[in-house]
């Protein structure tokens, strides 16, 4: 059965250090405890006479000042990760923690699932050719030597940067060493710990490399377990569940994301707010209990960008490029059919094929694959098709050789109708308003990763609002831009009405567009 030490790097709220001491060691568990020494000395003097008759607990062999971005987060970890292995030999596993970590299993399914895994866990990407590294910087980050703190010493630090990019001072990175880069929270197994400490006492120059480098902490250990151990015994992730705001700050969990939290495939959770007090509580008596079960669906990053991306509609303040680019075409008809459910749309566009012989193309801003001719590139990603919206489609319009087009768009794609019906050429949009089940919304929901198949029925009861919610709130935005010439289909409506908005946005006669609405099936789902 594994037994954990948990490694844990603290710097603040004594009390709550005291009690994910007691908390994670009352089942059998370890811990070692590094104490940032920049931290209230009263403080650590109240963790140490606390947990002093513990012996399932033990301190870094020496307390270091630590500072964003520096070696000395990477030296504090040695230090307790020492102590750890030399304190506790039946400790088959060492598990990275900070202070705002808890954990969102129970200590027998975190033990189970570390018995069912005999590998590493530690996100381990290559420093060069992944994109973990956003933006910013990547070479610099090894080649030229960091002494000062980017965020205490500003001004030193990037002043000895700039000397050496001048100077062309620039060093190598050890020659056997293929830099790797990932979260700082891991697990590693002893022999992989005893593994590392050995080597470390051997090659004094990787550790030296790694001293001026910064942020070793995201890729000091990340590199030596992928050097030290096969990639068959590496799972390039982290154990534990953290996500990140669009302003790059740690994602804080509150009282009510309890299921959302056990519901991940993750042992523990990092950042729980110090208020959530009853969160900690219920978290805290979940690790000593047995016997229960969970089920994961692990749709928390999928909601988390749902629900958050619902808070950020705003308004641009200049023209993007393509908004500048010439028009379509001031004889052009540009058609474009709106609908949330895809295949509804899909039929409707089948059935106007047959009936007109007018070119048709699918979500073509939303589908990677549908279908489209050769433009040169231009229709190879997403990412292109938008940016170059109105170049796309002026080549559609030349390869058709049409002055009539028509396409299909998803309801959130407000910029692009936005855009389109701004243009010379006429623009036409028929908007099909359908009726959502809630077993149609609860698929949908598991097709765009909001929801898995063990999502929770009371998850599901608070999300489905949410999701009905965004969805008619699409349909307001469409109907409040008031474009000149929207048309509407309803699911509620008669045959005949329908009818009339299809003669009105093809321009047909009522004989075909009436055709076209009695489509069989067509709502259905």
């Amino acid at each position: 059965m594994a037994k954990i030490a948990y490694i844990l790097l603290c710097h603040k709220d004594p009390v709550a250090i005291i009690r994910q001491a007691e908390r994670l060691t009352a089942v059998g568990d370890y811990m070692s405890i590094h104490f940032d020494a920049s931290a209230d000395p009263k403080h650590f003097a109240q963790i140490q006479k606390a947990l002093a008759d513990n012996p399932n607990v033990t301190f870094a062999r020496k307390r270091i000042r630590c500072g964003w971005g520096e070696w000395s987060l990477v030296q504090a970890t040695l230090y307790a990760v020492q102590s750890a292995v030399e304190t506790f030999p039946r400790a088959t596993h060492f598990y990275m923690l900070s202070g705002d970590c808890m954990a969102i299993k129970s200590a027998e399914y975190t033990h189970q699932f570390l018995d069912d895994n005999d590998c590493d866990f530690i996100e381990s990407f290559d420093y060069f050719a992944s994109d973990w590294i956003k933006t910013g910087w990547r070479e610099e980050r090894l080649i030229y030597r960091h002494w000062f703190n980017e965020r205490t010493q500003k001004k030193r630090f990037y002043t000895m940067f700039a000397l050496q990019k001048r100077l062309g001072l620039t060093r190598p990175i050890p020659e056997d060493i293929q830099v790797q880069i990932g979260s700082q929270w891991w697990c590693l197994r002893r022999r992989t710990i005893e593994a590392l400490l050995d080597f470390l006492k051997e090659r004094r120059d990787v550790t030296r490399f790694f001293r001026t480098t910064w942020i070793p902490d995201e890729t000091f250990f990340q590199t030596l377990v992928r050097h030290l151990v096969p990639d068959t015994e590496i799972r390039s992730r982290t154990l534990t569940f953290l996500m990140f705001t669009d302003y790059g700050m740690p994602t804080t969990f509150y009282d009510d994301h309890y299921d959302l939290l056990l519901s991940q495939d993750y042992l523990f959770a990092r950042k729980i707010s110090p208020e959530a007090q009853d969160l900690k509580r219920r978290l805290g008596l979940l690790y000593a209990a047995e016997g229960v079960p969970f089920e994961i669906s692990n749709e928390g990053r999928s909601l988390f960008k749902f629900l958050t991306g619902r808070g950020r509609i705003g308004r641009r303040f200049v023209t993007r490029f393509w908004e500048t680019e010439s028009t379509l075409g001031r004889e052009r008809e540009l058609l474009i059919v709106v609908c949330k459910k895809w295949h509804v749309a899909k039929r409707v566009l089948d059935r106007i094929r047959q009936l007109t012989n007018l070119p048709a193309i699918e979500y073509l801003f939303n589908e990677e694959h549908t279908p489209l001719p050769d433009l040169g590139g231009l229709e190879n990603t997403l990412e292109k098709r938008t940016r170059h919206r109105r170049a796309l489609m002026r080549m559609l319009f030349d390869y058709y050789q049409t002055d009539r087009l028509i396409v299909c768009m998803d309801p959130g794609n407000l910029d692009l109708l936005n855009d389109f019906a701004s243009d010379r050429s006429i623009t036409r949009i028929l908007e099909i308003e359908c009726q959502f089940s809630d077993d149609y919304l609860t698929g949908h929901a598991m097709r765009v990763g909001l929801a898995g198949e063990r999502t929770s029925q009371d998850t599901l009861n608070r999300l489905l609002p949410t999701i009905r919610n965004d969805m008619v709130h699409e349909s307001d935005r469409i109907r409040d831009s008031q474009f000149e010439n929207h048309d509407r289909m309803r699911e509620s409506a008669s045959l005949e009405e329908n009818a009339v908005s299809l003669g009105r946005f093809l321009n047909i006669p009522h004989e075909k567009a009436l055709q076209i609405a009695e489509t069989d099936y067509l709502f259905a789902d």
